[in-house]
């Protein structure tokens, strides 16, 4: 049964959620160019970047996987976090594409592309990353609401015959399409760091507890009973091994390298030091980042029987967090996780908004639009995007494996940005028949793997690949594809 208290916790939600919002607001005042809206002016400092850059990448969806990951294979189930913090590291430290990348003076990597490559592969790439965001964004909604529903003991989304998950979901997406259609970007960092302090609260306090109360004997105890050496080694697990490392740090490096949200924080630094900085120093949280929800998982794999979660791996950690946490600390802990979500959305919306006006729209513009025009026009797009989020995301319950859906939305874009961003920076033979080729390549594979996952007839053959050598041979595909394209074109010849 869980402890949460509408008049202290929902208090001290609610004491939150209006700090947020006058933040938020406040800052619109000075948003007076496009530039302000999408890069907050290229006046972003260490601080400020680190802050939010953090609390962008975690959001509730990233702790529920990252727990179930906990649940399902034990410590081993934090390694995605160690390897991204390893990538981040290494080219925050090298300034490996991020440095030139910066230095370009783009607002967005398809930006960078059109110098290169040319307009067409600028817009192809610009629909590319906005189609893999904007489909792996969609299904962030209802998880989140489903986390709060589970923590707070509500049984089902309905509430005297309203859907109530979507409502208080919906009411939430409003109130940060609100600040962020005012204050863009800088809104954005201006309540990600607000969020950063909330979020970094909840999660300290909440893991001292369970160490308190489940203690560190106990967790190890379970974790080498359900899986032995395979629940602290990845290469003894029989459900990851070498494919799923080899798979991850791609992908992990990939992200590092070309997720909008993520590269966004390099592009709106005052400089390319100081982007490299954020990145290095953002590096360990990473680590925490999984690890964190891994032992939250592993501690409801200790203490939980399979009736209480219904058999349902995913709810295992907010079932436990519900019944756990005393009255006080569970409206900490939804602060917390209402923190991560808000700044994951509205930096999402940013990032996605941004490669939308600026990449997308180009061609289509008879002329240079003024500032006035430009903001217009980007926050009209923001406020799409919320709305297509508050449809596809609450309102259509998406059918299927939702982490195989996440997978592959993000290879499709992740595999082929990062190829076509490597080449760039350092490789003088590339051209714009490579970069379409690599594009093809990358979204190929997975695409087709998600097809012969959902077809009867095919799935064996698919359970049978498995979606880490799905995912290798996605980025394999695509640098194959740059070479051989860049090689096949006749020198001198032009588009």
């Amino acid at each position: 049964m869980s402890h949460f208290s509408w008049p202290i916790d929902g208090g001290i939600i609610g004491l939150y959620l209006l700090a947020t919002m006058a933040a938020g607001i406040g800052v619109r005042r000075y948003v007076g160019k496009v530039e302000h809206f999408l890069v907050a002016g290229r006046e972003m400092n260490l601080y400020l970047g680190i802050a939010s850059l953090a609390a962008t990448e975690f959001g509730i969806v990233t702790c529920m996987y990252t727990a179930q990951n906990g649940f399902e294979k034990g410590f081993a189930g934090a390694t995605p976090g160690i390897l991204q913090a390893v990538a981040m590291f290494v080219i925050g430290i090298t300034g490996f594409c991020v440095k030139p990348l910066r230095d370009s003076g783009v607002m967005t990597i398809p930006e960078l592309f059109e110098k290169r490559f040319g307009p067409n592969v600028r817009w192809l790439a610009g629909v590319v990353i906005v189609l893999g965001g904007l489909l792996n964004m969609g299904v962030f909604l209802r998880t989140g609401g489903e986390f709060l529903l589970l923590v707070c003991g509500f049984e089902s989304g309905y509430i005297s015959g309203t859907h109530y998950l979507e409502i208080v979901m919906t009411i939430l997406l409003l109130s940060v399409m609100t600040y962020t259609i005012l204050g863009g970007m800088l809104s954005v960092l201006v309540t990600d760091f607000l969020q950063f302090i909330v979020m970094s609260l909840g999660l300290i306090i909440v893991t001292v507890l369970i160490f308190k109360d489940v203690g560190w004997t106990k967790m190890m105890d379970a974790v080498q009973t359900h899986y032995g050496a395979g629940g602290f080694n990845p290469f003894a697990n029989p459900d990851m091994g070498v494919s799923y490392v080899v798979f991850n740090l791609l992908l992990q490096t990939a992200a590092t390298l070309t997720w909008q949200t993520t590269i966004q924080r390099v592009l709106a630094a005052k400089d390319t030091d100081t982007g490299r900085k954020v990145y290095t120093r953002t590096a360990f949280f990473f680590v925490c980042r999984f690890m964190i929800p891994a032992l939250w998982g592993v501690a409801a794999l200790a203490m939980l029987v399979p009736e209480q979660y219904g058999g349902n791996t995913l709810y295992a950690m907010p079932v436990f967090l519900g019944q756990f946490l005393p009255v006080g600390v569970m409206g900490i802990l939804i602060a917390a996780m209402l923190a991560a979500d808000m700044s994951t959305d509205s930096s999402y919306m940013i990032a996605w908004a941004g490669v939308i006006y600026n990449d997308i729209m180009s061609p289509f513009r008879r002329r240079a639009h003024t500032e006035k025009e430009g903001l217009f026009w980007s926050r009209f797009i923001v406020a799409t995007i919320g709305v297509f989020l508050m449809f596809w995301g609450l309102w259509y319950k998406l059918e299927g494996d939702l982490w195989t859906y996440l997978g592959v939305t993000g290879t499709i874009y992740l595999s082929s940005m990062s190829t076509l961003l490597i080449a760039c920076c350092y490789w003088k033979r590339a051209n714009d028949w490579g970069a379409f080729g690599a594009i093809l390549a990358g979204a190929l594979i997975p695409v087709g793997f998600l097809i012969l996952g959902l077809m009867p007839a095919t799935k064996p053959l698919a359970k049978s690949i498995g979606p880490y050598y799905s995912g290798i041979a996605a980025y394999a595909s695509a640098a194959v594809a740059m070479v051989i394209g860049s090689l096949l074109k006749p020198s001198g010849t032009k588009g």
